[in-house]
């Protein structure tokens, strides 16, 4: 990351993540979450959520491969945040897609901040969401 120079509003990295049922299932035997109202509808709708989710992990996650994937393996993150507003409703049928835009919000002389915006179905599910990455 150090040979590139960065500017605020920068666009670092775009990418729509596409989630399935499957790999909700995946996520949870990799994270050992094994929460119903991940899987089963019938979970979910008891406790008054509006259909299956994807784990809020899963989320923060997947926002910042995106990063990572755009500037590399020798890129270090420092530090990384978010706050989970809206959940992310997995249809059984048609998945969900989870969007994140990656851009500059601030530049020092030892990081780069870059800010995300998460979304799904045009409704932001992550906010305040940034990674400070060492240059």
């Amino acid at each position: 990351m150090s040979d590139t120079t960065y500017s605020v509003g920068d666009v670092i990295a775009e990418r729509t993540v596409h989630l399935t049922r499957e790999s909700l299932v995946r996520y949870a035997g990799a994270s050992g979450d094994f929460n119903p109202i991940h899987y089963r509808d019938d979970v979910a709708a008891s406790v008054g959520l509006p259909g299956v989710l994807a784990h809020g992990m899963l989320t923060m996650g997947l926002a910042s491969s995106v990063v990572v994937a755009a500037l590399g393996d020798s890129s270090k993150i420092t530090d990384y945040g978010v706050r989970f507003t809206r959940p992310v409703v997995v249809d059984p049928e048609t998945g969900a897609d989870v969007s994140v835009l990656a851009k500059v919000g601030a530049v020092d002389e030892q990081s780069v901040r870059i800010d995300l915006t998460v979304k799904h179905a045009d409704t932001t599910v992550l906010v305040k969401a940034q990674l400070r990455v060492a240059l």
